[in-house]
């Protein structure tokens, strides 16, 4: 298997400043004689944390899942503790990295979705929504244009940033406090015809983050036409992952141990979406 750290602002030869994160891990198969090589689908795994950290339970063993699957997986650490854009900014870098280096990583550039959970799903929900973005054709010019993912995953994911039924860290910290930008930054106010195709997942008894998020992005896609699938599970609390032995303390109950399912229903709405591995036979 192929695992490296990509400097992402060295890349980009963008001055990185006081930005700590930034950084791409790498994890694609490795090919071998003795089967005919793989395009796959790549998933970006975007982790959350408030926008104050990136959790480890969900970056290496949500891109663990995927490579099970025959994907490509591209994990970002981002900086955290400062606001937009720097985060989306970084996203968009790394998008764009992926899809131009997709030929010698064997991946699929039609085929490149973005996976977030509680606050990385607000940010892979800005990449969803936000691709076009004024600061990052700043940043990237023509590449821009490679940072629109195929299909957004939205897990538990901290969508609106409006009073009542956001988490007020995440929104505080992305908008610096700034009340305009905490509204522009709202998620469900800034879908469109052409925002990403969302799958989404969440429980109705998330304390930390209301499901409140997932059923208002869900209506706003209704509403722009833009196709969604989307799973609310009775049982759980915040933070699930993907339920393996690698993210949780012991057995879960079984009333939530049920919601792990969540990861097949996402393979399979992405297979229906043509995310699948292809053999590359030689003419």
């Amino acid at each position: 298997m192929t695992n490296i750290t990509i400097d992402l602002y060295e890349y980009f030869h963008r001055e990185r400043g006081g930005n700590t994160g930034g950084y791409l891990a790498v994890y694609v198969p490795a090919g071998t004689p003795e089967v005919k090589p793989k395009l796959r689908p790549a998933v970006l795994v975007v982790p959350g944390g408030g926008y104050a950290m990136c959790s480890d339970r969900e970056a290496e063993p949500v891109a663990f899942c995927f490579l099970k699957a025959g994907y490509a997986a591209f994990v970002l650490r981002y900086t955290v503790n400062v606001a937009y854009p720097v985060p989306l900014v970084e996203a968009a870098m790394a998008m764009a990295y992926l899809r131009e280096n997709s030929a010698e990583y064997g991946v699929d550039p039609e085929h490149v979705g973005v996976i977030g959970f509680s606050a990385g799903g607000h940010l892979a929900g800005m990449l969803a929504t936000l691709f076009d973005d004024g600061n990052i054709a700043q940043e990237l010019g023509e590449r821009a244009k490679l940072v629109r993912p195929d299909a957004a995953l939205l897990s538990y994911a901290v969508i609106t940033t409006l009073p009542e039924h956001t988490h007020g860290g995440t929104a505080g910290t992305v908008s610096g406090g700034d009340p305009e930008l905490r509204k522009a930054l709202s998620i469900e106010t800034r879908v469109t015809e052409r925002s990403a195709p969302a799958f989404i997942w969440h429980t109705y008894e998330d304390g930390l983050v209301p499901v409140f998020n997932a059923v208002a992005l869900a209506e706003s896609y209704r509403k722009a036409g833009v196709p969604f699938e989307l799973h609310i599970f009775e049982k759980g609390w915040h933070g699930l992952s993907v339920m393996s032995v690698e993210t949780q303390d012991g057995a879960l109950p079984e009333e939530i141990a049920r919601n792990a399912v969540w990861v097949d229903l996402a393979l399979g709405w992405l297979k229906a979406r043509g995310f699948c591995v292809k053999a590359i036979t030689k003419s």
